[in-house]
């Protein structure tokens, strides 16, 4: 006797579709009723989080993100007197030591005037320079863009994506320079500080020789540590004794938040400061004072 194959009496009708609701769509169908104001949904995921609906990191990340319709350029950007810009007619020896001694990978590029910018370089650009000697700074040139103070951060973001261009130069309302942003300053206030190539993780060390003989050292390095490896006489001193850090040291020796290129001579030592980041210092390039004489 053999099997008899019955056809399905109710087929279905159609195909199973695919669910193109957007994320946020489907949040808004979970929560119900829906919050009627930021804060009401800021509430919400954190009673998510409580829940155990959403880890403690993705909940921030939200936030973060529904924090950014509120926030403009104005609010993130590097002001104008701090912004790291390259001059088109200085030598290219100064160039490279700018782009080496800050590590950026774009830089406005003014003539003149540091108000008048003339475009963006990419450090990277620089390579075709060994290739092709007589070439100029000038054809490695990028069109540079201004966005006005109020930009809204998202706005900016999607522009950033859409003409996979990093930088922008800020203007106010004046039509002068206000400063730069760059999308790592925008992305940081969704996911929190971003590493760059002057990020070290802490296992891998704080103190880095260089071949010049000097030393590229974190602004988190233990003032301990530091009187070790310089044997430097910083332990004695009562100043020395109210910081953890070399940096919160030198930033007290300095009398103010240090910046980029600001040097300073303390027990034996000669200070640079390298890259700075949210009012700290990040990295210092550090010589025994008889070897940044000589």
């Amino acid at each position: 006797m053999h099997a008899k194959i019955v056809s399905d009496p109710y087929p279905a009708r159609f195909p199973e579709k695919e669910d193109k609701r957007s994320f946020l769509q489907k949040v808004a169908e979970f929560i119900h009723p829906g919050p009627e104001s930021k804060q009401e949904l800021i509430e919400v995921l954190a009673e998510a989080e409580e829940n155990g609906l959403i880890s403690a990191d993705a909940r921030v990340m939200l936030e973060h993100v529904i924090r950014l319709a509120d926030m403009s350029a104005g609010d993130v950007m590097v002001a104008a007197p701090r912004m790291d810009l390259i001059d088109i007619d200085a030598p290219l020896d100064t160039l490279l030591d700018l782009v080496i001694q800050t590590g950026h990978s774009r830089f406005p590029v003014y003539q003149g005037e540091r108000e008048n910018i003339i475009g963006t370089l990419m450090a990277k650009d620089l390579l075709k320079l060994q290739r092709a000697p007589g070439l100029s700074v000038r054809a490695l040139l990028r069109p540079a863009v201004f966005v006005p103070e109020s930009k809204a951060l998202n706005d900016l973001l999607r522009e950033f994506r859409a003409n996979r261009n990093h930088l922008a130069v800020v203007i106010d309302e004046f039509g002068r320079v206000a400063g730069l942003i760059t999308i790592e300053d925008v992305l940081e206030q969704i996911v929190g500080e971003i590493e760059d190539e002057f990020d070290v993780p802490e296992e891998e060390g704080d103190i880095f020789a260089l071949a010049d003989g000097t030393y590229r050292v974190s602004g988190d390095t233990p003032v301990e540590r530091i009187c070790e490896m310089f044997g430097a006489q910083l332990q004695g001193d009562e100043a020395a004794e109210q910081f953890d850090t070399i940096g919160g040291l030198v930033a007290h020796e300095m009398g103010h938040v240090p910046k980029r290129g600001e040097q300073l001579q303390l027990a034996g030592l000669h200070f640079t400061v390298l890259h700075t980041k949210g009012g700290a210092v990040r990295w210092f390039k550090v010589a025994r004072s008889a070897d940044a004489a000589g």
